[in-house]
């Protein structure tokens, strides 16, 4: 290592106790006489170090243009925090452009370890801006990364979102994808959306079959178990519309079937 590698590496660290003990200003004059030489090997490190030490003294605009230099040095590590730095602060003041802008500089970027904060924080302002479509793009992605933590929390989103607009089975291949990932965060409630999804399924199906006609036992049958499925989801009033059409059915053996089958609620066990 070249002796003014060495050094510096010294002043950043010297830098860093100045900060570390709250002499802000003799903190920031390294790391400015630092990030100012182009030809300083440390220069994206010494930027992030003045961006985060200029937050602090409360000077935002001079804290998000150190920011932007380091992000011009194109450094995996320290040009990926800048733009995290610049996008945390655009979203805190609702400056959304900004941020979406700072996110996506983060990706380009391309360090993996940065991209599925990236991916998920774009779902988030799409999300927020009811661009479904951008959102639901963004999810897919942060879920691409493989990353236990942001691939379980993109899963739900994205599994929550496909429910909502009736695409169980996408919203269960969505949700077997991230319980797949090594060591994936929270499984328990994955697989409890799981199992909505294939309550979701069995109802669709159920409805199938009940509108299909011809085999007066298998209509009835799914009459019923749609009927009592549905308040499971929450459709209590959808569940006593399917009631209704049993014991309406057109066909007096399937309405005479479902009334059988509703009957027995009101029987007393034993």
């Amino acid at each position: 290592m070249a002796a003014h590698e060495v050094e510096s590496g010294r002043r950043i660290d010297d830098a860093r106790r100045l900060a570390e003990s709250g002499e802000l200003e003799a903190a920031a004059e390294i790391f400015a006489d630092l990030a100012a030489d182009e030809r300083e090997a440390d220069r994206a490190q010494a930027a992030v170090g003045l961006a985060l030490v200029l937050e602090r003294r409360g000077d935002v605009a001079g804290a998000r243009a150190a920011a932007r230099t380091a992000l011009a040095t194109g450094h995996p590590e320290y040009a990926a925090q800048a733009a995290c730095h610049l996008a945390r602060g655009f979203e805190d003041e609702g400056m959304t452009d900004q941020a979406r802008a700072a996110w996506q500089a983060v990706i380009g970027v391309g360090t993996p370890a940065y991209l599925p904060a990236a991916h998920l924080a774009l779902a988030r302002i799409a999300a927020g801006q009811g661009d479904d479509s951008e959102a639901e793009a963004s999810l897919r992605a942060a879920l691409a990364t493989r990353d236990p933590k942001a691939g379980s929390l993109a899963a739900q989103r994205l599994a929550e979102y496909l429910l909502d607009v009736g695409e169980p089975g996408e919203a269960a291949d969505v949700l077997i994808d991230a319980l797949e990932l090594p060591e994936v965060a929270d499984p328990g409630r994955l697989r409890v959306l799981l199992g909505i999804a294939h309550l979701d399924m069995a109802c669709g199906e159920f409805a199938v079959a009940a509108e299909g006609g011809g085999d007066t036992d298998g209509a009835a049958l799914a009459i019923e178990l749609l009927a009592r499925t549905l308040p499971l989801r929450g459709r209590d009033a959808d569940a006593e519309a399917v009631w209704a059409y049993g014991l309406g059915h057109p066909d007096e053996s399937v309405a005479e079937q479902v009334r059988l089958r509703l009957r027995r609620d009101d029987d007393p066990p034993g």
